[in-house]
């Protein structure tokens, strides 16, 4: 009897578990994808519904949710309130460390989309004039960490300046407005500025630039990887058509942006397309910037940052979908 008993529970939990299989390998109910001003891929994606064709007979609705930061994108992803999110890899590395459960799937492009930004008649001439000074920055972004990483290349750290958090939109005004003495730009932002306000970048540099990459949840990646190559293929569409079309992309941009052409044609200047699927450059690249988020302590002590960086960025989809 007892036999018995045990049969029939370890068919039940086959059943259930089969069940559960089966409901995960299933379509979710929607897809949900950021768009960004600072991803040139998601607003063609966004305008042309390539997605929504794709998935038009699976009966899966594509709904789009602005990002205007990286810090936004990543607590869309840990609220579920998005399936894909835009960032740039060092925020995305900063968010991973600090227990936000995603994955890197896709490049969407190599960017110079941040530098250290002055208004045109600032004093200003170099990082270190900014000792003492006020800055604007959106925390847990690109742009924040640039200023981190700059300021540190000249003996300086964070508390050698005063950090306004303002969310970049934001940040544009204060410098422009003269609220703060210089700004952590971010493009389409800041190439609008310097357009329309002459405003001057202090300092740049490409290297401490990280890539832009699709992120999407763990759960997501694990319940429903067919969706996610899907998303990636219809990335893959729109970085094609970007290559193929620069003066369109730069219309739509403009236009989906709400900026002068001209904006947004420096804009796209500043972005390389080339190298979308993820890989040991890129690893490397925030291995090597990852040194500051331990230094200044936006990561808990003794977490091994390089192994952070290896279980966030997962080139199979990727992979099997770019030949």
């Amino acid at each position: 009897m007892f036999e018995t008993f045990k049969h029939l529970s370890r068919l039940a939990a086959g059943l259930l578990l089969s069940v559960g299989v089966a409901h995960a390998a299933g379509k979710p109910a929607e897809l949900r994808l950021d768009y960004a001003y600072y991803s040139p891929p998601s607003l063609v994606l966004k305008k042309f519904g390539w997605l929504e064709e794709d998935l038009k007979a699976d009966g899966v609705p594509v709904k789009w949710v602005l990002s205007q930061g990286s810090n936004r994108a990543l607590e869309f992803l840990n609220s579920g309130s998005v399936d894909f999110g835009s960032t740039a890899g060092l925020a995305a590395v900063l968010s991973k460390a600090n227990g936000n459960p995603i994955k890197s799937v896709y490049v969407y492009s190599r960017p110079e989309w941040t530098a250290l930004v002055v208004p045109k008649d600032s004093p200003i001439k170099s990082v270190k004039d900014l000792k003492g000074r006020k800055v604007a920055a959106t925390k847990g972004t690109d742009p924040f960490l640039f200023l981190l990483r700059s300021l540190h290349q000249e003996g300086l750290s964070k508390s050698d300046v005063e950090i306004l958090a303002l969310q970049h939109a934001d940040g544009r005004s204060a410098l422009e407005q003269g609220r703060v003495d210089a700004w952590a730009g971010l493009d389409p932002l800041m190439a609008g500025s310097e357009v329309q306000a002459g405003s001057k970048l202090l300092y740049r540099n490409v290297g401490y630039n990280t890539y832009g990459f699709l992120n999407t949840s763990e759960r997501f990646a694990n319940e429903h990887p067919d969706y996610v190559k899907r998303v990636i293929a219809a990335y893959e569409k729109a970085r094609k058509w970007i290559v193929a079309n620069p003066e369109e992309t730069a219309k739509l941009v403009a236009e989906e942006a709400k900026l002068p052409l001209e904006v947004a044609k420096l804009q796209l200047s500043r972005n390389d397309f080339s190298k979308p699927v993820p890989g040991a450059e890129h690893i490397e690249a925030l291995k090597a910037a990852a040194p500051i988020l331990v230094e200044e302590d936006l990561v808990r002590k003794g977490t091994d940052v390089g192994a952070v960086v290896g279980a966030l960025v997962d080139p199979s989809h990727a992979r099997a979908v770019i030949k």
